[in-house]
């Protein structure tokens, strides 16, 4: 479906690498049928949309009410980092006078230049998009202020979006603010099932507007930490074709994969091999790998929708901070693609570890008491309450038993009821280890142990 005859003609290209095809660039029109009513009405930024005029040689400009720079206290800035080489040693960044200058300032609504250039390379470095392809990117105040932006500029009130379930509880949170039906798709130690979503496609009621969004983080899923598999990815990309629906990559977890296999191509990777692209939008963060208080996070996808992301940004926000976007291109500078390789590796052996001590003390104090499958890539350990000895038992709700017993003796942590989006009860429990010694580890995990045990001598039997 790619509009009607009066369509500006698509753009072509020739994607590169082992599945080398001739891809065509889906058209901006083609976005008309997935824009809310709210990104069709905003216009561009009357002054932010003129900034870069301003670098016209011998303009005069009086476009902005930028502050005047010599009233600013701020003259210069020192910062130090670990090397990825060696993180025993610290280096100065060296942040140019210029680039400071430019730091303290009103910036670009899309992000600071230098930076969206660094991560445009990036994205050709980890997923192989050039940026000839018809899509562009946007620097967000962290991801979710950028998926935030994206679902306002992507759904109405009363549309219905596919979720995979258990899904992040913010996103559910933010469906929920916009007053959308969500629809929970399954998912399981390979991700999402596709057969699941083909028969809610197959068989949507007739006459009701079809989901024009699919929701999903693929790797180390927050809550589930399940990584969908290649198989799983190549069909959701063919039944979102087939059924003409976007799909939304939240991917924070994608340089923190630890699994065995090699890590799997995103999303944005495998539409290469597609006919056409254009049904991808993703999101990366640097909140797990940099700092989470820097707040970056940048969305790359189809023109027409991160257009309308920055239209939210010019009446919202403005602009991601300028400060932090020159702090930030100035590590990553320095580093280069394959410094940032070398990080990103070293941060994910760091969270391997902490997945093997938390396994260990789930085998040792839970085996018969609770059943998981390990994460290969994130932060979370998601796993079901057994809480009852009877085979023949219906599965136990966690609620109560994580919220207050469990707090009880000393261990915090989330029932998987808030990762659902229709809310119903779980028996399941997502525990973050990414801050844990491996002794509050082994710690923890022995006073859930004796809590289930609790549960379990509190449970009447059959007569």
């Amino acid at each position: 479906m790619l509009g009607n005859e009066n369509e500006p003609e698509a753009e072509v290209f020739n994607a590169t690498g082992a599945h080398s095809n001739r891809v065509t660039v889906l058209p901006s029109t083609f976005y008309d049928q997935f824009l809310s009513d709210v990104a069709k009405v905003r216009k561009p930024s009357p002054i932010h949309s003129l900034f870069h005029l301003e670098a016209t040689p011998g303009l005069i400009s009086f476009l902005a009410g930028k502050p005047n720079a010599s009233t600013f206290p701020f003259t210069s800035l020192s910062v130090s980092a670990r090397s990825p080489m060696d993180p025993t040693k610290e280096t100065s960044l060296k942040i140019e006078e210029s680039d400071f200058a430019q730091g303290l300032q009103y910036g670009e609504t899309a992000g600071w230049e230098k930076l969206c250039d660094w991560f445009y390379g990036l994205q050709e470095f980890s997923h192989g998009r050039k940026r000839n392809e018809g899509w562009k990117i946007s620097v967000g105040t962290g991801s979710q202020d950028v998926i935030f932006k994206a679902m306002t500029a992507l759904l109405n009130p009363g549309d219905s979006v596919l979720v995979e379930s258990p899904a992040y509880s913010e996103a559910i949170a933010i469906f929920r603010s916009l007053h959308c039906g969500q629809i929970e798709v399954e998912t399981d130690s390979c991700g999402i099932s596709t057969t699941f979503l083909r028969s809610i496609l197959q068989n949507w009621p007739p006459g009701k507007p079809k989901p024009k969004l699919l929701y999903t983080v693929p790797y180390g899923c927050n809550p589930t930490g399940v990584t969908a598999t290649l198989e799983r990815r190549k069909e959701v990309l063919r039944l979102a074709k087939e059924y003409n629906f976007l799909i939304l990559e939240d991917d924070p977890y994608y340089y923190l994969y630890y699994g065995d296999p090699p890590r799997y191509p995103s999303y944005f990777t495998l539409e290469l091999q597609e006919s056409e692209v254009g049904r991808v939008l993703r999101f990366d963060s640097l909140s797990k790998i940099l700092s989470a208080g820097i707040r970056i996070g940048f969305a790359s996808g189809p023109e027409a929708i991160l257009q309308a992301i920055d239209g939210h940004t010019s009446v919202s926000n403005l602009q991601t901070s300028s400060l932090t976007q020159v702090i930030t291109f100035s590590l990553l500078n320095s580093w280069g693609y394959d410094g940032f390789k070398i990080h990103t590796e070293r941060v994910a052996a760091f969270y391997r570890e902490k997945r093997d001590a938390f396994e260990h003390a789930m085998t040792e104090h839970l085996s018969g008491l609770a059943e998981w499958t390990a994460p290969e890539a994130g932060m979370f350990f998601w796993f079901k309450l057994l809480l009852s000895d009877r085979p023949d038992a219906e599965d136990g709700d966690s609620e109560n038993i994580i919220r207050n017993k469990a707090f009880e003796r000393g261990v915090l942590a989330l029932p998987g009821t808030v990762f659902l989006p229709n809310g119903r009860k779980s028996a399941y429990v997502r525990a973050a280890f990414s801050l844990a010694s491996a002794e509050d580890i082994e710690e923890a995990v022995k006073r859930i142990r004796d809590t289930i045990l609790d549960a379990r001598a509190a449970t009447p039997r059959a007569q």
